[in-house]
């Protein structure tokens, strides 16, 4: 079963996402917190840029003499919300097992080393195997469902994790607080994004509503859309 999965992200108008460009400076980004808060998500993704934002620690040993299998392993399952990394191949050193008290659940590709394995059971990180080589996003949700009761998934970017997403049709629900600055300039973050090699593919997106429009104070909207997907593309 699929969870819900709401993208909310904070933008200028011009559609960037790093506050620290934005002009005038911090015009509504905190508002994120608070809606991330009222949403309520049973858990929060990050692609692999994001979550080394938070990390804490340096990059794994090399080798071991310990071998594992590929198997989700769990460090915890009774948390109230999870925060899940997409980390294919196995490049972050956490040095932390939670963030913000959110237990860290890593989503891996086989082609994961055990060094790396045996630092994240270490650091009592939970991970799971969502593909060989590439992850597999549309597992990665029925993995979340199956084995930690996801039912509601906040996707909090960046913008090639939401991009990645949004081309799979796997978005149900875009909340978008719009705040009243501008960026500018090239290069800068944005909401969706993509590689090279997915930049001619487009999303099955079929509609998109808007649900409400919320003033957030100062000028701040909060814009709730629900997104409808072509269900034969879903999960390509």
């Amino acid at each position: 079963m699929k969870p819900h999965v709401i993208c909310l992200m904070t933008t200028s108008v011009d559609g960037r996402t790093h506050h620290s460009r934005w002009r005038p400076k911090g015009a509504g980004a905190e508002w994120f917190e608070r809606i991330h808060d009222e949403l309520g998500g049973d858990a929060w993704l990050i692609g692999r840029v994001t979550g080394s934002e938070f990390a804490k620690g340096r990059p794994y040993p090399t080798t071991t003499s310990e071998t594992f299998p590929r198997e989700n392993w769990f460090a915890r399952r009774d948390a109230s919300a999870y925060g899940v990394v997409l980390d294919a191949h196995g490049k972050i050193g956490w040095g932390r097992s939670d963030i913000g008290g959110d237990p860290i659940v890593v989503v891996l590709t086989e082609s994961v080393s055990d060094a790396h394995l045996a630092g994240l059971r270490g650091e009592g990180v939970s991970y799971i195997f969502a593909g060989k080589s590439e992850i597999d996003l549309a597992l990665t949700l029925e993995i979340l469902n199956r084995e930690l009761g996801v039912k509601r998934l906040l996707l909090e970017g960046g913008g090639a994790a939401n991009g990645a997403f949004l081309r799979a049709g796997l978005i149900d629900e875009l909340n978008l607080i719009l705040c009243p600055a501008v960026d500018g300039a090239r290069g800068a973050p944005i909401v969706f994004d993509s590689g090279e090699a997915e930049s001619d593919e487009r999303a099955p997106v079929t509609a998109m509503t808007l649900e409400s429009t919320r003033p957030l104070g100062g000028g701040v909207l909060l814009l709730r859309y629900l997104i409808q997907n072509d269900p034969q593309a879903v999960g390509k």
